[in-house]
């Protein structure tokens, strides 16, 4: 086997070993550090505050989860260029839905989205045409977990989604 010639080789001392130690430990604290700050940044909050409480009610959710997806309804909600929130109700048919009722309430996506000090913003919606409702106020920019709920005589529908 050929040996490099001495002005090139490198005698591993322990020095040197410290040195790839330290580096090697410095990469991997600083990956733990800039992941759980994404984790910390992105994660709106508990799904739940107590799962076997909520464990108790999962079939119930599912059913009522199925009936709502029997409705065919389908609730869409878009910011418009005024920053106002809009939803859009349709039926199972495609049309707007009649005599529905719409509220709404608004969760800052995120801890440093919290405004006030308050984590949810009711919104009240005026209906403006047949299956569309619009907010009277706009929303700060941001993200925002909007939680929609349309009543039509006894059934309901229940919708979360996120805007930009």
């Amino acid at each position: 086997m050929p040996r490099l010639p001495a002005k090139h080789a490198r005698p591993v001392t322990g020095r040197r070993v410290a040195m790839w130690f330290i580096a090697f430990f410095a990469v991997v604290i600083g990956v733990n550090l800039l992941m759980a700050r994404f984790a910390i940044a992105s994660f709106s909050g508990t799904v739940v505050d107590n799962s076997y409480v909520a464990s108790q009610h999962y079939n119930e959710w599912l059913a009522a989860g199925r009936a709502q997806a029997a409705q065919g309804w389908r609730v869409d909600a878009e910011r418009q260029g005024d920053g106002r929130l809009a939803v859009i109700i349709r039926g199972r048919d495609g049309r707007a839905l009649p005599n529905a009722v719409v509220s709404a309430i608004a969760n800052p996506a995120g801890a440093s989205a919290r405004l006030d000090g308050k984590a949810a913003r009711p919104l009240r919606l005026a209906h403006v045409a047949d299956g569309r409702f619009v907010s009277s106020a706009p929303l700060p920019r941001g993200r925002w977990d909007v939680a929609i709920e349309v009543v039509r005589g006894s059934e309901r529908h229940r919708s979360i989604m996120e805007l930009r």
